[in-house]
């Protein structure tokens, strides 16, 4: 088993993460910490694998926590996952050894690739001595893949028309600046949410939307906001 330790200050956030890992086969949900304290006490306490951690926290940050462990040498794998999207945090964390980074919002099938990668890695290179050169390329080209956020598209997906985008686009305009769901969309042009959901993650990956997870009473949510310095991205598709 994996043993993972959940930094996370948002209770919310932090039980949603608790939630996904428990989800997933070989991962053990090893305790949680709301601060780098709490996580530092832990790390005393406890065999730990994988850290799961935010950045903008109470106290110590997670990129100055994380320097923390690397200083100590603890032997312990981090993924980052927290809303600061800024390149420089990304490339400071990623120096540190981070083996990934997950930018807030994002789906469960976009965590559960995370995780099941690094399950890869792990049980690849555990109580192995030595790793064949094909080993090693592997795990290097696994780990040099893109994201599905990166995702450069020269037509529309498969299952996407250019009428319904047309329509999708004229409401998105419509609740402009206000943000809006799936629901909201769904419910002006009368098309099912399902589908709705298609076109907002499409819009959302060419960078002509951007998208936040509400967490609120019952599930969380997530809201739209058109990029107005990004009208052109959808052009090519109408």
């Amino acid at each position: 088993m994996i043993n993972v330790l959940v930094v996370e200050d948002d209770p919310m956030v932090a039980s949603l993460n608790r939630q996904y890992v428990e989800k997933l086969d070989g991962f053990l949900l090893a305790g949680s910490a709301a601060n780098a304290k709490e996580a530092a006490a832990l790390l005393k306490e406890k065999s730990i694998d994988l850290i799961l951690l935010d950045v903008y926290m109470p106290g110590l940050n997670g990129i100055d926590f994380l320097q923390e462990v690397r200083t100590q040498n603890h032997d312990i794998d981090v993924i980052l996952i927290t809303a600061a999207s800024g390149l420089s945090q990304i490339q400071q964390a990623l120096r540190l050894g981070a083996v990934d980074y997950l930018i807030k919002p994002f789906e469960f099938d976009r965590f559960k690739e995370a995780l099941l990668t690094y399950k890869r890695h792990f049980h690849t290179i555990q109580n192995k001595a030595q790793i064949s050169q094909q080993e090693l390329d592997r795990l290097l080209r696994e780990k040099q893949q893109p994201n599905r956020k990166n995702t450069v598209y020269d037509s529309l997906p498969k299952g996407l028309t250019k009428n319904t985008l047309q329509i999708i686009n004229h409401i998105i305009h419509s609740l402009h600046p206000h943000p809006f769901s799936t629901e909201d969309v769904a419910e002006h042009s009368q098309i099912s949410r399902v589908s709705v959901r298609k076109y907002l993650k499409f819009l959302t990956e060419i960078h002509y939307l951007e998208e936040h997870l509400i967490y609120g009473v019952g599930r969380p949510i997530y809201q739209y906001r058109l990029i107005k310095d990004n009208s052109n991205k959808i052009e090519p598709f109408l």
